[in-house]
């Protein structure tokens, strides 16, 4: 038997380049900041980068990647509301100057690592179930809001803007809507206290299409555009989309280690599982589906379980999806929608290698919104 083909995420850039160009004209008086951590391969950065785009970061480690390629830190946002002291000593020196916050612990560490600093509260967003729930860790209510940012301007730091996050993979325009009133009720009351903001950032969220039907750009853009304009005062906007500019661009190939039958049910067993590519199968309990083929394209199908090669249980990715019924070892298995998410979070449990990460540019990859491919 051949040896098997190593795991591999191909990333289009052309891709991630359409993504960013058709977020940045569609939310035109708005700075797009790339939340890096969905993907921070190095070409993806270079790429955005040379098409005006800025960035988001939640570490110093990310600072360096940036610096790597050229990014101006003063056009980069930290918006971790929870940072280390020597990464925000760090990012403070090398020139970042906007940081996020939700507590008075965090003041502290600011006033003492970058004083002088600007600091954007993060309102707790109005809870709206999205694809992938992630909301509830951060966030604060606005009368809180009001008096953390009093509490930096006692502390010598600059007030300067209002961030929140809808919940990742949200398929409602509408989700904008309450967090914008709130930020408007933050600006009110601020404004009483002789405080005005300069910014407000409506953080990502953007969905990417797995397959399936999403709302289109320009609703998104509507919403959040009518929220804007309703605030009391013009202030700078920003977003920070991370999954919508980068899962669409990526196709994780994948190596077919066995296949079995279990209680009447097929399980195909991949080189790529939950802990080395795929943990959002975990996070969203096997929802997500990333839209699926095989290299031997057999026109009769059979339904398989999708599993990893790891020996622990919960190491499945999707059910029943529909493959070439005559699907064996060596086989290719191709899942679209990878490019978010994948490769940052896998580990080498087991022993199983994370896949390699290849980009690619002027060679189209064939996906699921070309192509008939099942999932």
């Amino acid at each position: 038997m051949d040896r098997p083909q190593a795991p591999e995420l191909v990333v289009d850039l052309d891709r991630v380049a359409a993504a960013y160009v058709l977020i940045a004209a569609t939310l035109p008086d708005v700075h797009v900041h790339y939340a890096m951590k969905c993907n921070p391969h190095p070409e993806i950065l270079s790429r955005l980068h040379a098409l005006g785009g800025r960035f988001e970061i939640a570490s110093a480690t990310e600072l360096d990647a940036l610096l790597a390629v050229g990014v101006d830190p003063a056009l980069v946002l930290s918006s971790n509301p929870v940072k280390p002291m020597d990464h925000i000593e760090r990012q403070h020196a090398a020139g970042v100057w906007r940081f996020a916050f939700d507590s008075e612990d965090e003041l502290d560490k600011l006033a003492v690592a970058a004083p002088g600093a600007a600091v954007i509260v993060r309102l707790a967003a109005h809870q709206i179930r999205s694809g992938v729930p992630s909301e509830g860790k951060f966030g604060v209510d606005v009368d809180t809001a009001v008096s953390l940012m009093l509490a930096a301007r006692e502390r010598g730091l600059r007030p300067y803007g209002a961030a929140f996050h809808v919940g990742s993979q949200m398929l409602l325009p509408h989700a904008w809507r309450a967090p914008l009133r709130a930020v408007g009720h933050l600006m009110n009351k601020l404004a009483a206290e002789d405080l005005f903001l300069h910014m407000v950032n409506v953080g990502g969220g953007f969905p990417a299409r797995y397959g399936g039907r999403t709302p289109p750009m320009a609703e998104y853009g509507a919403t959040i555009g009518a929220g804007l304009a309703q605030l009391p005062y013009p202030v700078t906007a920003v977003c920070e989309p991370g999954r919508a500019l980068v899962a669409d661009a990526g196709r994780l190939a994948t190596t077919v280690i066995g296949t079995a039958v279990r209680g009447g049910r097929r399980w195909a067993h991949l080189d790529v599982g939950a802990f080395n590519g795929l943990m959002e199968s975990l996070e969203t309990g096997n929802q997500l589906r990333f839209p699926a083929s095989d290299s031997r394209g057999s026109l009769t199908r059979d339904r398989f379980h999708l599993t990893g090669p790891t020996c622990d249980s919960q190491d499945t990715i999707m059910y029943d999806v529909e493959l070439s019924a005559d699907l064996r070892t060596g086989d290719r298995v191709y899942l679209d929608g990878t490019g978010a998410y994948t490769t940052v979070y896998a580990s080498r449990f087991n022993g199983f290698e994370p896949p390699v990460v290849r980009c690619v540019t002027g060679v189209a990859i064939e996906t699921s919104d070309d192509a008939a491919y099942c999932g």
